[in-house]
């Protein structure tokens, strides 16, 4: 039923099929490369679109900035944004999961949660975790603190960010 002629002609119609498609390849790369001149290692482009935009960044809208927020913020927001952080902090003092302990954080020297071994990427950034160094850290952790263990993306709303800092000041005595 199978024999070394039918094995043949499976393998040898395996390897056509591969070379027509690494031939395919090869042209569509050179269709598609439009390369019109070499100006050094630079590769000019055969075809420009152009968007009537300049290069420049757009600037963006200043909001009102976090003191602003932060004088305004409400707690029980906080408290369901605080949801998202649940994953990895607790709240009762001494009680460290993945990240350590967030009780009495707002105001608390960095590093000194008992009991939990930080990265030691945060005392090259700050000595004490005020309300405005907390929200710096939670709109980008790694981009404030490079070099830190913790992996989350960050809040990126400043309002979210006042309300679960306000919500965390008001946790501890």
């Amino acid at each position: 039923m199978f024999d070394t002629m039918t094995f043949t002609k499976v393998v040898g119609g395996l390897c056509g099929a591969f070379l027509v498609f690494l031939l395919g390849k090869f042209v569509a790369e050179e269709m598609y490369a439009a390369r019109v001149g070499h100006h050094g290692d630079e590769v000019v482009q055969g075809y420009l679109i152009d968007t009537g935009g300049d290069d420049a960044p757009a600037e963006e809208e200043e909001g009102p900035s976090f003191e602003e927020v932060y004088a305004s913020a409400d707690p029980g927001k906080g408290e369901r944004v605080f949801n998202k952080c649940k994953a990895c902090h607790k709240l009762e003092k001494g009680e460290n999961s993945t990240g350590p302990y967030l009780y009495g954080v707002v105001g608390r020297e960095v590093d000194t949660a008992e009991g939990f071994g930080y990265s030691g990427a945060l005392e090259e950034v700050v000595d004490v975790w005020t309300p405005e160094h907390l929200s710096g850290f939670l709109e980008n952790p790694a981009g404030y603190a490079p070099g830190t263990a913790m992996a989350f993306a960050g809040l990126k709303s400043v309002e979210d960010r006042a309300n679960v800092i306000a919500y965390l000041d008001s946790v501890d005595d």
